[in-house]
């Protein structure tokens, strides 16, 4: 089933999304969270590409076993940075052979080796290039595209990032999911200043539940987040204690999840980190506000 046709009910849903792993030796680990995460019967969910050092080959394999074992939605990451649109091409045949429908097209990290390279003959230098390849191929994919509530760190402003970000959902993009964010208020202006400028596709508010002190700053390296004072006075008053720090998380991304589905935010998306017992913490947490069908 195509994201897009989901995300037109007024439903309330929760999606997880889950990454390849960094190492040949840990794929079955890997893989049996995946399908834990699975059988609590998201949404959908999706699976990156190769993030963290992970292998990107696993990204469709994974996805396929998801779909093929579980019936859930998959919603498979596809970056072009670097590559040749021949490659590209290749990968998305691979999509259309494993019966995946939903892509979630990005242009992909630039490392510093990157940042350091000539880019001047590469086919891609933005994510709208491979929207555009997406749509001019006789695959029939529901697009999805990445957004930034506290504006992409390569953008100027926020203004520019929002008229880049229409350029993107005009080219094809059928529904946005943000970075991750940990202030809702952040996300309400963001999404008043999108309608503003005329993007109506569905976003989706990207919570992650933070449940060790450690990953405080990743989170903050990989998207600038703004960590407001509540949560920071959180990770002071419980990150030395590893079991009161998860419970703690849990219960941030939650009231986080409930605030936005009280103010009319339907279809949330949780950075689950391949953790199954946080996966199914929040959806227990929710369990009567999503229907305990909802539930495995």
């Amino acid at each position: 089933m195509k994201i897009s046709e989901l995300l037109k009910h007024e439903q309330m849903s929760l999606s997880f999304e889950v990454f390849p792993p960094k190492q040949d030796t840990v794929y079955e680990s890997v893989r049996q969270a995946t399908e834990q995460i699975a059988a609590l019967r998201p949404a959908f969910m999706s699976v990156t590409y190769g993030a963290g050092g992970g292998v990107s080959s696993y990204t469709l394999e994974l996805a396929k076993n998801i779909k093929e074992k579980f019936n859930v939605p998959m919603l498979a990451h596809l970056t072009c940075v670097s590559s040749s649109r021949q490659t590209v091409a290749r990968r998305i045949e691979d999509m259309v052979e494993a019966g995946i429908k939903n892509v979630m097209a990005l242009r992909g990290d630039l490392t510093p080796e990157l940042m350091a390279s000539d880019r001047s003959g590469w086919d891609y230098h933005y994510a709208i290039e491979l929207v555009r390849q997406l749509k001019e191929s006789s695959a029939d994919f529901c697009i999805g595209g990445a957004c930034y509530p506290e504006v992409h760190p390569e953008s100027p402003n926020q203004r520019e990032d929002i008229f880049r970000l229409k350029e993107k959902v005009d080219a094809g993009v059928d529904f946005l999911t943000t970075q991750m964010v940990f202030d809702n208020n952040l996300f309400f202006n963001f999404m008043y200043k999108l309608r503003e400028a005329g993007v109506t596709v569905p976003v989706l508010p990207g919570i992650m539940p933070i449940t060790n002190a450690n990953q405080v700053e990743r989170a903050i390296k990989l998207s600038g987040a703004f960590m407001p004072q509540r949560f920071r006075a959180m990770v002071d008053r419980f990150g030395r204690d590893p079991q009161a720090m998860k419970q703690a998380g849990i219960a941030y991304a939650t009231d986080q999840i409930i605030d936005l589905y009280a103010n009319g935010i339907t279809n949330i998306h949780v950075y689950s980190m391949n953790k199954p017992d946080v996966a199914e913490s929040i959806l227990n947490n929710l369990s009567d506000i999503l229907g305990k069908s909802f539930l495995a």
